[in-house]
């Protein structure tokens, strides 16, 4: 078995080594003491035979003795048998075989202990683990009643401890998500009660004209007509609003994808000024680039000019008639700069911290205006790795500075 990140497991068997070693060290002691009991009862009755040796053959030299003792040779175990000794099953010396009885039963409470020892600390780190999994269960019910408010991270790097914390970050990530849809949810409504009201207004007004005409047949033609063209652009916003609104919710759906490729900075600007040429000649509003024919971007061209060109409408917009809008773009080494200026009435402080918010229009927007020009135009450059920022000034006109790193 790897014990890599068992920690219980290894303290366990660290625990386990405590009682082992305990036993072997009595045990050293243990067997000593009986090496040292079987020598002091051998020697006392050695040394009593060698006595009455001694007495009964004075003349014996003692070393003689001690050399007969501790001689290799063998004498028949025959001589016991007479006396009723079995050699081979019991000692000569009796109080040996009540030591060695005694012994074997302290040596067998000893191993009983050992084994007792360990058996209480394998069942100590089996409910260990038992409490821990239950508590990681309960845990995991909570998480099932969409309780997040738990906290089972663990600092530890035993295998529960691994199972906690990846526990630990799925319901971070399922409480993340929660708030995500319930905040989802509340954009959402918001954004219905925001789309309802812009509906409403327009449609309101088409109904009233409709009656007008309809309850009316005999209207002069003229008035007729004005309120023909009146529905036509109330229609042409409604339409301008479902559309915004599509492109919109396609990034929030995350369906969007961008075709990225190396374009010229300029061809991005040129095409976007094609696009509202005419709503800047109406107002005669001029339109002044300065850039450089080689700054090149990596992005999706298409989406790239609609950003620009909600930019430049809100600027055409705000401009007043026989003004002008500057556009420059910079290059250097870390990002590329595009600054869009006009030369309109400005913007209020208090409008300005809201203009890239959806649906929100200033006090000086016009009444066509939809107010998701630029939260869309901002979504589509920070999704380029871009971002955008605004500058105002009363009566001197706004500077947009987009940057693409």
């Amino acid at each position: 078995m790897i014990l890599e990140n068992k920690v219980h497991l290894k303290r366990f068997l660290l625990m386990s080594l405590i009682p082992i070693i305990v036993f072997l060290i009595i045990g050293n002691i243990f067997f000593f003491y009986q090496y040292q009991s079987y020598i002091q009862n051998y020697n006392s009755k050695i040394a009593v035979i060698v006595s009455l040796v001694e007495e009964e053959y004075p003349n014996i030299d003692r070393s003689e003795l001690i050399s007969v003792l501790n001689s290799d040779d063998k004498i028949s175990e025959d001589i016991f048998s007479r006396y009723g000794i079995d050699v081979q099953k019991e000692s000569i010396i009796m109080e040996n075989d009540r030591l060695f009885s005694r012994f074997i039963i302290i040596y067998n409470i000893l191993f009983i202990g050992l084994a007792l020892s360990i058996i209480l600390l394998y069942l100590k780190h089996e409910n260990d683990q038992d409490k821990e999994i239950k508590r990681i269960v309960k845990c995991i019910k909570e998480i099932n009643k969409k309780n997040y408010a738990i906290n089972i991270e663990d600092n530890t790097e035993d295998e529960l401890s691994i199972l906690k914390n990846e526990i630990y970050k799925t319901t971070v990530m399922l409480k993340e998500m929660a708030e995500s849809s319930k905040d989802d949810k509340l954009r959402l409504k918001d954004s219905l009660s925001d789309i309802s009201h812009q509906l409403k207004t327009p449609l309101t007004s088409i109904n009233i004209m409709l009656d007008n005409i309809l309850d009316n047949p005999n209207m002069d033609e003229d008035t007729k007509e004005k309120f023909i063209q009146s529905i036509k652009r109330e229609v042409t916003n409604i339409s301008n609003l479902a559309t915004e609104i599509l492109k919109l919710s396609k990034f929030d759906a995350n369906v969007v994808r961008f075709e990225n490729k190396e374009v010229l900075v300029k061809d991005i600007i040129k095409k976007a000024i094609s696009n509202v040429e005419m709503m800047a000649e109406i107002k005669n509003v001029e339109i002044k680039v300065v850039f450089h024919d080689n700054v090149k971007l990596v992005c999706d061209l298409n989406w790239q000019v609609e950003a620009i060109i909600n930019i430049l409408k809100n600027c055409i917009e705000h401009s007043s008639e026989n003004s002008f809008i500057n556009i420059e773009v910079i290059d250097n080494k870390i990002y590329k700069e595009i600054i869009i200026k006009d030369s309109g009435e400005g913007i209020d402080k208090k409008d300005l911290l809201h203009i890239f918010e959806r649906f929100y229009k200033g006090k000086n927007s016009s009444k066509d205006s939809v107010g998701i020009g630029l939260a869309l135009a901002k979504k589509i450059i920070e999704m380029n790795n871009g971002s955008i920022s605004v500058n105002s000034f009363k009566g001197k006109g706004t500077i947009f500075t987009i940057r693409y790193y």
